[in-house]
């Protein structure tokens, strides 16, 4: 049964740190970032501050850490080798956002868009937020080239991988401000495959995946 125990304690935790990221965006939406604590945080969800930081190591993480980077991994490992870099890391992350939506828009988001938008739009009107974004970026550019395995064993691959993961990165971003912007009012996926049809042409997206 020790599988079946940690499977177990996984679910909790990630109930846990679900239940207390939520009550941390809607108080820093509510009251502002810089004027909720930790403590703040800690009494809405009903847990102690100490358990906070064991699921969030610093304030800035109740905002930014997501799961984002495995989804992009799984879409990527998935992807057909033969097909263009470009191609097999926009698609993944097409994938990955319509996985993280429900495909609504405006006033029919859906509650995970909503919450999604939350976030975005305080990393955006947050300068500490927006600062520490940057190590997100790294870390889901680092999640990409991991994902292509063999594409990057050698420092040249690597390279390559790295590069055209950053621009296709830089689209995504560019879509998510667009979105928070807006009040996602258009669907988030669709803005993705525009920024990247932008950035690479329209046969990089459209290719099958």
């Amino acid at each position: 049964m020790p599988d079946q125990h940690s499977t177990l304690r996984a679910q909790r935790r990630a109930e846990t740190q679900r239940l207390i990221q939520a009550h941390a965006v809607r108080l820093f939406t509510e009251r502002g970032y810089d004027a909720t604590t930790v403590t703040d945080v800690a009494e809405a969800a009903g847990v102690s501050p100490m358990t906070v930081y064991r699921h969030f190591p610093t304030k800035e993480d109740l905002v930014l850490i997501d799961r984002h980077g495995a989804l992009v991994a799984e879409r990527i490992a998935a992807s057909p080798a033969e097909r263009p870099l470009v191609g097999r890391i926009g698609g993944a992350l097409i994938d990955s956002v319509a996985a993280l939506t429900g495909g609504g828009h405006g006033d029919d988001l859906t509650a995970d868009e909503r919450f999604l938008l939350a976030r975005l739009q305080l990393m955006i009107s947050t300068p500490a937020l927006r600062a520490k974004h940057l190590d997100n970026h790294y870390a889901l550019q680092q999640a990409i080239v991991d994902a292509l395995g063999d594409d990057a064993t050698d420092p040249d691959a690597a390279f390559h991988v790295r590069a055209a993961a950053s621009a296709c990165l830089a689209a995504l971003h560019t879509a998510l401000v667009r979105w928070a912007e807006d009040d996602g009012r258009t669907e988030l996926p669709e803005l993705v495959t525009k920024a990247l049809a932008a950035a690479f042409g329209e046969r990089i997206v459209d290719t099958p995946r």
